[in-house]
């Protein structure tokens, strides 16, 4: 490359870190939630938890349907605490001021003594709650009230509806009953009963709290009708936020937001905005009874499958950049160096991992080697610099393998494996006369993996547009930003050679069997003249106008910018680049969003020419616009660094806070949920929400998916590797968007 064009490089390269500077956020500390699960063995009844307490010292006390379990402070395992004539069905338990635990069961009232319980002999009937009223005790069930006052038992007239949920105090001495036919309130001199409708939103009542600024909350089928100083100032519903309306418990935190349980998860409410916690990322069941926090802060869940614990800690993204990452090395690195997701043959049991092939092994790849060129750029750390080797020598060794001049293996996987996806197989003829009928740009492609010469190797070919396009955005960062003088030299030929294979086919990437591959079209015959690929014209100019100029830009050759300018004018790629989004609903997709966001760097870091920069900006423009909402930090920083502005900056520091540490990918269905449409835009053919939900309560997810989707996940039998977070990270680290000096 010469002298003038190194210096452009530099030169363009510095001013963007200079400008995204301007704008840079400090990595302040954090709060980071997380999920512990605790199952109560493998007891369903065990695990049917309808209460939960923690007491004095941290102990969490759980009424269950095979009777009281006691999880000790710091401990893993649960202890049953009764004796076996007396298991069954527990339904309430609460602490007192002194420390004491009680518990309510199908056979009376018990005590803590310690860690033990002891059965209450005064009390022997079905006992459903219990509330602790100053010094008082007081239980309830159908058989009527006790009360514990002054160390002596008093039993009294059950003047409410027996079917009792939860007890209150109301802070003057007296309390309210949560029953299934509306709310009493117990004073000293009466009872009084809401029920109506203009005094609830249904009678049905489950639980009641107070807020911090002194509201009563009141739970029940429906939502949660506000009460202040005895009279009801609102009703919030699925159109306030809350995401469901069957309500079981209703649990002021120790940060003063309010948890409330639903069975759609557990919904909190901060003073401002609603968020939920759903799903196996964070509960072991979405039907929520019970509540209670710890010292630190944790939330106990009590579920119909188990308790779930709910923590925060303080995080930076320095350190969760670190968690990310020994994931990653941990169980997403295989042979000969790609990186891609697991899969689990237990689903979410980490310890069960195995690796497995995909057809975008080589993209994925790519994505972890531009990811380790910036953090080496960003840091100097040389165990960047090392991985990022490893990474283009597997992605050259995709190339090599094949023993052409430059078509490009999918994915390699040892010889010995026995479980690919797509296996070799016969295609008969009435099979591939629906597949034609289907789709007639259809390959018929009936070996799908094929030995490498020393039989080590078994390699995919079929190779897509997709994957050449993540190679060459792959080798663009690795070029510029990591590879040594030596390392530029191998890597600048091993791009010509590509490109050249490209060329010589006639645009198009031919497999072995002569023939192009399914996908691998960029020949201007096919874009501008072929109906059948009109959906391709935008995103594959760009695509192959891009491939053209890393190679001019790698090598200088003449060759590379004939062939660039032949497109653009002779074939009117330039029109085609103009709307390289397409915005037709039939036809627009996130993984074209994703392959733009590859594919417009080199064009824009590269090209000198005013006119065609124009062009290209107006193209990068067209498509940001239809990307910001997705609030993707890798689309937002590639933006910033093609362009040197910062927008959605706050935005996708908040995304990258808000990503929960388990990758795992687990189910999400937000369909269930009461407070959001389902719409059938911008996308037609998947089921999406009216509004954007933040990652955590969304899953885990790659650019090239719908973050708008409302079910995605797959019961957590894999897991990500994580380059979907740590790419935009350290690309912002890069340009100085993200503060830090760490690595």
């Amino acid at each position: 490359m010469c002298k003038n064009l190194l210096k452009r490089t530099v030169c363009f390269l510095f001013i963007l870190s200079t400008i995204a500077l301007a704008a840079q956020i400090p990595d302040a500390p954090f709060r980071q939630e997380y999920h512990v699960p605790y199952a109560i063995g493998d007891n369903s009844k065990a695990n049917d938890v309808r209460a939960i307490v923690v007491d004095h010292q941290d102990n969490v006390w759980a009424a269950t349907g095979n009777g009281v379990y006691l999880l000790p402070a710091d401990q893993s395992q649960w202890i049953e605490l009764m004796n076996k004539s007396d298991l069954g069905p527990a339904f309430a338990v609460a602490v007192d001021q002194a420390g004491t635990v009680w518990t309510g069961s199908w056979n009376g009232l018990y005590h803590s003594d310690g860690l033990k319980l002891v059965k209450a002999n005064k009390v022997k009937q079905p006992i459903g709650a219990i509330g602790v009223v100053d010094e008082n005790l007081i239980a309830m069930g159908p058989d009527g009230v006790r009360i514990l006052a002054d160390g002596k038992w008093q039993k009294r007239e059950m003047r409410c509806a027996r079917t009792v949920r939860n007890i209150l105090p109301d802070r003057k001495g007296g309390y309210w009953i949560a029953t299934n036919m509306g709310l009493y309130h117990q004073t000293e001199s009466c009872m009084q009963l809401l029920q109506s409708a203009n005094e609830l939103l249904s009678a049905d009542v489950y639980d009641a709290a107070y807020n911090v600024d002194g509201y009563l909350w009141i739970g029940g089928l429906g939502g949660i009708t506000v009460y202040r100083d005895e009279k009801r100032i609102k009703a919030i519903t699925p159109k306030n936020g809350l995401p469901g309306i069957f309500i079981r418990s209703v649990t002021r935190g120790p940060d003063g937001r309010m948890w409330i349980g639903t069975d759609r998860g557990v919904a909190r409410f901060d003073g401002v905005s609603w968020s939920l916690r759903s799903g196996r990322r964070w509960l072991l069941d979405d039907d929520v009874r019970d509540v209670a926090f710890d010292s630190h802060g944790t939330a106990w869940i009590a579920t119909a499958k188990g308790v779930s614990a709910i923590g925060e800690k303080s995080m930076t993204l320095v350190q969760k950049t670190k968690h990310y990452l020994r994931i990653c090395y941990a169980r997403h690195v295989r042979p000969p160096y790609l990186v891609e997701k697991c899969r689990f043959t237990t689903p979410g049991d980490t310890t069960t991992w195995e690796p497995r092939d995909d057809d975008n092994d080589g993209q994925y790849t790519s994505m972890y080697l531009a990811m380790e060129s910036f953090r080496y750029a960003a840091t100097k750390n040389p165990k960047a610099k090392a991985n990022a080797k490893k990474a283009f020598n597997a992605l050259y060794f995709l190339q090599t393998v094949t023993e052409t001049p430059g078509f490009v293996a999918r994915t390699v996987v040892p010889a010995s494996w026995k479980k690919m996806a797509d296996a070799n197989r016969t295609i008969s003829d009435r099979e591939w006369a629906q597949m034609r009928v289907n789709n007639p740009r259809e390959k018929r492609v009936e070996e799908h993996w094929r030995p490498s010469k020393d039989g080590k190797w078994l390699w995919k070919g079929d190779t897509s547009s997709d994957e050449i396009t993540g190679h060459m955005f792959g080798y663009l960062i690795y070029y510029d930003l990591a590879a040594d003088k030596a390392e530029k030299k191998r890597v600048g030929k091993h791009i010509c050679n590509i490109v050249d294979y490209i060329i010589d086919g006639g645009y198009v990437l031919k497999d072995t069997d002569g023939k192009h591959t399914k996908w691998g079209v960029w020949a201007p015959e096919k874009l501008n003249n072929d109906p059948d690929w009109r959906a391709e014209r935008g995103i594959n100019s760009v695509e192959i106008l891009s491939y053209l100029k890393l190679a001019w830009h790698v090598s200088g050759k003449a060759r590379y910018q004939k062939e660039y300018e032949k497109l653009l004018y002779r074939y009117h790629y330039a029109e085609n680049v103009r709307v390289a989004k397409t915005l037709n609903p039939a036809w627009r997709t996130h993984i074209d969003d994703e392959l733009l966001a590859l594919a417009f760097p080199c064009l824009l870091m590269y090209e000198q020419n005013p006119k065609l920069r124009q062009l290209y900006q107006q193209s990068l423009d067209q498509w940001y616009e239809a990307v910001k909402d997705d609030h993707s930090p890798f689309f937002n920083f590639t933006y910033a660094l093609l362009t040197g502005a910062t927008p959605n900056l706050s935005q996708s520091i908040a995304y990258l806070r808000d990503v929960p540490l388990d990758l795992i990918s687990w189910r999400r269905d937000n369909t269930r949920r009461r407070d959001i449409q389902l719409v059938y835009s911008p996308e037609l053919d998947i089921l999406q929400t009216s509004r954007l939900l933040p990652p955590s309560e969304g899953g885990v997810m790659r650019w090239d998916r719908n973050p708008w989707t409302a079910v995605r996940g797959d019961s957590g039998r894999t897991e990500s590797d994580g380059v979907f977070w740590l790419l935009p990270y350290w690309m912002g680290r890069y340009i100085g968007i993200i503060g830090g000096n760490q690595d």
